[in-house]
């Protein structure tokens, strides 16, 4: 849309509402006390709507928010998305406004924030030629009672990204405190042994990405092993291929991490098509 200030959001609501401000005394400002997805739009609706709309009320439940009604967060979705053909579309939800003390107030009013952005503008060549990533040296932090949550905390991230400003590096991949591969900065990470898929668990810190699920499942579905596991720096460069997902670029081939060089087409193609066309479908929000 002209004018519009890159990084800045073109559309907002909050809580409904135009808007583009909020209370200094919001906990998702104050502690980060909240929930996010990110999802492509394509075709003026959302991807993989269902699968976030899942991800979000499981994480608001394991935290203790009231979970937004999925009828009004759809009809807040609509309104912003009018007009629009691509986009993206981040929800987030925090417990709202409270005190200065952690102790979360008894009566918390949720509060829902909706932002549109511009579509990604990633290198169409990375769909099949490709990626390279690196080893990111900030780790991530180990917190089973968060693990798997799209939570508002991501300054393991932000401090890991900051790690690289090369414009060919797509993604740095981080290693929890014991060595483990977590995934990357923004993605979920698959390693390709030559006859199964293996994948890092994320019951002590990372994302339960919705692109993750879905490629696990559709693996499953053709009879392809995939395995959570603990997967090592050694395991990655011994392995036939890996691969990226997330839910805007889809699934990314990695050609390169650091020296080792890697040939996407070792990897199960056919699967990672089904995913690229089953994660960047749009859906009809809600019930």
């Amino acid at each position: 849309m002209p004018g519009a200030v890159p990084g800045e959001p073109l559309r907002c609501l909050v809580d409904g509402v135009p808007e583009q401000r909020l209370p200094v005394t919001d906990r998702g400002l104050s502690f980060g006390d909240g929930l996010f997805e990110t999802l492509l739009v394509r075709d003026g609706r959302p991807c993989q709507w269902r699968r976030h709309w899942d991800r979000l009320d499981q994480g608001c439940r394991r935290l203790g928010l009231p979970t937004p009604r999925e009828a009004v967060l759809t009809d807040e979705a609509r309104e912003l998305l009018r007009g629009v053909d691509s986009g993206v579309l981040k929800v987030l939800v925090t417990r709202g406004v409270g005190g200065r003390g952690y102790a979360a107030p008894t009566d918390a009013r949720p509060r829902r924030i909706l932002l549109l952005f511009p579509a990604p503008d990633y290198p169409p060549e990375w769909q099949g030629r490709g990626v390279a990533v690196r080893i990111c040296s900030t780790p991530a932090t180990h917190n089973p009672a968060l693990a798997g949550l799209k939570h508002l905390n991501r300054l393991d991230s932000v401090l890991a990204r900051a790690e690289w400003s090369e414009t060919e590096i797509a993604e740095g991949l981080m290693a929890g405190p014991e060595g483990d591969i977590v995934g990357g900065t923004m993605s979920n990470l698959f390693l390709w042994d030559g006859s199964r898929l293996l994948t890092p668990k994320v019951d002590r810190c990372g994302i339960a990405g919705t692109v993750r699920a879905l490629a696990m499942e559709l693996a499953a579905n053709r009879g392809i092993p995939c395995l959570e596991a603990r997967l090592s720096l050694t395991d990655l460069l011994t392995g036939r291929g890996l691969f990226l997902t997330n839910s805007l670029l889809g699934v990314w081939p990695v050609r390169r991490l650091d020296r080792r060089a890697y040939d996407p087409g070792e990897l199960p193609l056919q699967l990672i098509g089904a995913v690229r066309r089953q994660a960047q479908t749009p859906e009809v929000p809600g019930p």
